[in-house]
Order: structure tokens, then sequence, then C-alpha cells
């Protein structure tokens, strides 16, 4: 018998009834994305695909419907960095926030003139004489309406992570980062500023005061600090702030609740990520009004 003319293997056996089960699976195919996504839940039943596997199809699948306008973060909790602002202030906004990239503007808000990577910022230190101007990227415009699978096609060849989001008038509203289009496939992409400390959410600093994620339980943070924060109707420690408040607050805010000084250090999506927690009595920080 000739070499490859004889019986198929056990390899290709297997991998040719694999391709069976799932074409006689899939068959006669969804007729939409709904019936598409029930499809993989019962993939996922029959073991054919594992959960994590089935959770980002389905954000691939769901993100064809969704827009740069769906997924920006509001021009209203934008960081952005004042052309015009010493090196120390520019320095502080960077480590404070986290980022990686920054949006750079002259005058107002809206009159953004490029973009600054965070450590390009070091250069200045290096060399004071450099002109800030010389190290900003051009800045890349996005409309609303566009799709999130073609801003991704355009992040990945473009080698751009950050794009600003302009209306139907041409006004910013908002911004977008790669991650922020990676994280409806996968979830939330959490890096080493999100880590936390076990399950709790609290870390300790230098300085003795907590650094609390805005999704931290209410009963950790009583636990820390010995207080008791109603932890009945919100679970999060951010939600029981933004209710005492009214609103989500912005980044720098300072809300005094039940004996504790909350002070946003990071937002992000329209959420309050990290809160800087020290004892109400001390400090003279000023309080938000509601």
């Amino acid at each position: 018998m000739r070499p490859g003319r004889g019986h198929p293997t056990s390899s290709a056996q297997d991998r040719r009834s694999l391709l069976v089960r799932i074409r006689e699976f899939l068959s006669p195919g969804p007729d939409s994305t709904d019936e598409l996504i029930e499809t993989l839940a019962e993939a996922e039943q029959r073991d054919l695909i594992d959960p994590e596997s089935r959770s980002m199809l389905e954000g691939v699948i769901r993100m064809a419907d969704l827009t740069a306008g769906d997924a920006m973060v509001a021009a209203p909790r934008m960081d952005l960095l004042d052309i015009a602002a010493p090196y120390d202030e520019l320095l502080a906004l960077v480590i404070e926030t986290g980022h990686s990239r920054f949006p750079v503007h002259e005058g107002d808000r809206e009159n953004v003139i490029g973009i600054l990577l965070a450590k390009d910022l070091l250069k200045l230190q290096r060399a004071p004489e450099l002109n800030l101007r010389t190290l900003l990227r051009p800045a890349v415009f996005v409309p609303e309406s566009k799709g999130l699978n073609e801003l991704l096609r355009d992040f990945r060849s473009n080698r751009n992570h950050l794009a600003l989001v302009i209306d139907e008038f041409g006004r910013c509203s908002g911004l977008i980062t790669i991650e922020d289009v990676l994280e409806e496939i996968v979830g939330e992409i959490e890096d080493e500023f999100d880590d936390k400390d076990g399950e709790s959410g609290v870390y300790t600093l230098a300085d003795g005061s907590q650094r609390v994620a805005g999704d931290a339980l209410v009963g950790a943070v009583n636990t820390t600090f010995g207080v008791s924060l109603p932890d009945g109707e919100f679970e999060t420690i951010g939600g029981l702030v933004a209710d005492h408040l009214g609103r989500v607050p912005r980044r720098g805010e300072v809300v005094d609740v039940g004996g504790l000084r909350f002070v946003v250090m990071l937002t992000r999506g329209g959420a309050v990520r990290w809160f800087r927690v020290t004892r109400a009595s001390t400090g003279g920080m000023p309080v938000a009004e509601s």
C-alpha cells in the first residue's frame, strides 16, 4: 500500500468527527444575533466551548452593533493636560490618574492641540529647555457613529491607541481608547493601578490613608475604619458615595460620608475607580457641595 493511501489516522478521524459534530449542531443555523448567542450558550452547555470562549465570542458579536459613542468616556470626565500648566502640575496629574496618554488643550478644554504620552513628559525633567509642544503627537478624531469593529482595525493599523470622539456638530463629546474597545470583548481589563489588596479593594498608602476601589464592598470599608456606613441599599462604596452626593463625583472632588472623607483619585467610564479615604476629622480639605 502506497504511503498516504492507507486508512486515515486517528487524529484525522477525530478532527473530521469534531467538524461534523459542530456542523450538525449549528445546522440549519441561527437566523439572528440573538439566536447565534443562544447557540453559543448551548455549545457551552454541551462542552463544545468553555465559558471564557463563549463570553469573548458574545462580546465580538455584540460589538458589531456598537459605536464609538457607546463606549467612549464622556467629555466632562476626560482627564486633559493644559499646555500652559507648570511641569510639576502636569506630573502630579499624570501620577494621580495613571493614564499613559493625555489629550492636551490650549485655553478652552475643547481646543485639543495634540496627545502627550506620559513617558514623554520625563524628557522635560531631563531637558527643561524643551518645549512641551514639540512632544505632542497628532490627535485623531472619529465621529460618534464610527463602529467599534472599524475603530479597532484603525487602532491596530495606525498603531494609535486613543481617539477623540466628535458629535455631529464637530464638538468633542468624549474620548475612546483601544482598551475601551477591547473591554467590550473581554470585559474589564485590570492594570497595576487597578490591582486590589486581595478581594477587599483597600490599600494602605504611605501617608496612612487608604486607597479604596469604587467597587469595594461597604462592609470592607466599615471593617477597615471601624465605622458603620449603611450597606443595605448599596453594596459598593462607589454607589453609596454617589447616592450621598446625588451624582457620580468627578476626579478631585471631596465628599464626607459617615465620618469618612472620600477624595476621588480616578474615574473611568463614568464611574469612580479609586478613592483616597481618611477620617473626616483629619486635614482641612473642603467638602464638595451636593
